[in-house]
């Protein structure tokens, strides 16, 4: 199983950005898919998730101003963030829960500006 994300990049602080993680390979069934990020100097840190049956769940710092959901034909998850911050600026990493199994992303980089 491979996860690739996608949508990193450089925004202004008030803009807003999509992350995509796409799925790949030998998938039999996904408990849930998430996102994770990064700081210079931080502990990663969850961010959002999302479980198959739909439910979703967020880190109190971005409640409000991100939106996890998925495509689960096409086994990909997305984050929408807007109003971001300086502090969000990080690297982003998806995960998923797959059979069971915890796969790992290789990262996005999430710059914003001020």
């Amino acid at each position: 199983v491979q996860l690739q994300a996608s949508g990193g990049g450089l925004v202004q602080a008030g803009g807003s950005l999509k992350l995509s993680c796409a799925a790949s390979g030998s998938i039999s069934s996904i408990n849930y898919m998430g996102w994770f990020r990064q700081a210079p100097g931080k502990q990663r840190e969850l961010v959002a998730t999302i479980t198959g049956g739909g439910y979703m769940e967020y880190a109190d710092s971005v409640k409000g101003r991100f939106t996890i959901s998925r495509d689960a034909a096409k086994n990909t998850v997305f984050l929408q963030m807007n109003s971001l911050k300086l502090e969000d600026t990080a690297v982003y990493f998806c995960n998923a829960n797959i059979a069971w199994r915890l796969y790992w992303g290789q990262g996005t980089l999430v710059t914003v500006s001020s």
